[in-house]
């Protein structure tokens, strides 16, 4: 028994072994934004027709929006590139031995959601602990939800995790709901317990997102850093890369489709973020927070926030700017099981956002980076190349060039951008995934593919919108969770 539990352990330990080499070497890419963009700026120069009409003033504005995030995007590309040349970054992780770590995963509790949440909560007390001698794992669940017993049994497989459970009667201040008043719960629950501490960190995970070994040692060497740091440059907040394994995925369409997103943790997250201030939000997977700062901040952000990840970030930048950081760690989550929960996923983003982009408890100097973005997102059915054409179409005007040759300039960008964005999002979830590596076909799909994602990427952004204008009751959709 011993030999065969030494056995794969070891093998436990080479496979991280090889995933933290495979990650070490990993620097986004130039060639796949190059070569669009150089092709795009060919073609559109030679293709391009003086043009005055209001569908060429149209034009010019919405499809040249963007950039402002696309700049950002591609700065924090190139700091990566410059950061991974650094020696401290290749000074292997050691264990945390001053500091207590809180992996915190909140779950609405059903049945058809636990076993994601089993997943994820067993890597936590499988490859933390080899990095966090002091740690536990919070499972935040709500009284009466239907899984209970199932998660309550999760406490007996190891002793590092402890079930808390939101009374029904619990009421915030402000009458937060949905997963804000659960984190504002745990946070209360925090100061009671006297943990609200310098040195006590909260890792804040979803119940669908696991990690690995490599996770640990990133996380770690974060940590460590902060303790060799000048107290005026230590960082009090931090995020990673959200990542999707091939193997995690139940529908190849979706999985090809939400390449995008570590695309943007390594792109805008990594530019602002990680030059400290966070102004394009966090999202709430390997977020991780001092328990001290979160205390300041809280979650009882009112009853209308269903994105309280980016109203905490708008509300760190306004308290502790500049002390952010973004660090080069994976977590592994699973892409929706269906398009159309993924449209009801992007809904509820845009929904929560366009929200946030109006609310002026928040400086504008804090907002307005994020409402371009939402802005950009939201008409995204109108900058579809598809309905650009039929419009051109329609009216019996074919020619679709902007008021200005040089704005060719800004369009090739944006769009060598998009098609950057898919191209290496998809090498990042291949890389964490079994075989390291991606398909021969599944580059050319996921850029084949790309008018159609667009569609349900700007589907869902569009249909958050038209909920806001219309007043909706907020509603904290859940999707099912890919075991």
């Amino acid at each position: 028994m011993t030999a065969t539990t030494h056995s794969a352990d070891h093998s436990t330990t080479r496979h991280g072994a090889r995933m933290t080499q495979r990650h070490a070497s990993w620097k986004p890419g130039i060639l796949p934004f190059l070569l669009p963009f150089l092709v795009l700026l060919g073609f559109g120069m030679w293709s391009y027709l003086p043009n005055s009409t209001p569908m060429a003033w149209v034009l010019t504005i919405v499809w040249s929006l963007p950039v402002v995030g696309v700049m950002v995007g591609l700065q924090g590309a190139l700091l990566i590139r410059r950061r991974v040349k650094r020696s401290d970054e290749m000074v292997p992780a050691a264990p945390v031995e001053q500091d207590f770590l809180i992996a915190l995963v909140p779950t609405i509790g059903r049945h058809d959601t636990y076993p994601a949440l089993e997943r994820s909560v067993l890597s936590y007390v499988d490859h933390l602990p080899q990095y966090f001698p002091h740690m536990r794992v919070d499972v935040l669940t709500e009284e009466g939800c239907e899984a209970a017993e199932r998660i309550q049994a999760l406490e007996d497989r190891s002793p590092l995790i402890r079930v808390v459970t939101v009374p029904k009667a619990y009421v915030t201040a402000n009458g937060t709901r949905f997963k804000a008043r659960a984190n504002h719960y745990s946070h209360e629950l925090r100061i009671a317990e006297e943990e609200a501490l310098e040195n006590v960190w909260v890792l804040h995970m979803d119940d669908d997102t696991a990690v690995g070994p490599d996770t640990s040692a990133a996380v770690a060497q974060f940590i460590n850093r902060q303790r060799r740091a000048h107290p005026d440059e230590t960082k009090h907040m931090a995020q990673g890369i959200l990542t999707y394994p091939r193997e995690n995925a139940v529908n190849m369409f979706t999985w090809l489709a939400d390449a995008v997103r570590p695309a943007d943790d390594i792109a805008r997250f990594r530019a602002l973020t990680g030059t400290g201030t966070p102004v394009a939000g966090v999202h709430g997977e390997l977020l991780l927070l001092r328990a001290n700062i979160e205390a300041t901040i809280g979650w009882d952000f009112g009853p209308k926030a269903i994105v309280e990840d980016a109203q905490l970030a708008l509300n760190f930048c306004r308290m502790y700017p500049g002390r952010s950081d973004w660090f080069n760690g994976r977590c592994y989550g699973a892409s929706p099981a269906t398009a159309r929960d993924f449209i009801k996923q992007r809904e509820r983003w845009a929904w929560g956002l366009v929200a946030l982009c109006f609310n002026r408890t928040i400086p504008l100097r804090y907002r307005w980076f994020l409402s371009i973005c939402v802005t950009t997102w939201i008409l995204g059915p109108l900058q579809h190349i598809g309905a650009v054409l039929l419009i051109a179409w329609f009216t019996g005007n074919m020619n679709t060039s902007p008021v200005a040759q040089s704005v060719v300039v800004l369009w090739s960008l944006n769009f060598a951008y998009v098609v950057w964005t898919y191209w290496e999002g998809l090498r990042l979830n291949a890389l964490v995934s079994i075989s390291g590596r991606r398909k021969w076909w599944e580059p050319i799909v996921v850029v084949g593919l790309i008018p159609l994602f667009s569609i349900l990427e700007g589907l869902g952004g569009f249909r958050g919108f038209i909920k806001f204008v219309r007043r909706e009751e907020n509603k904290f959709v859940v999707i099912a969770k890919p075991a």
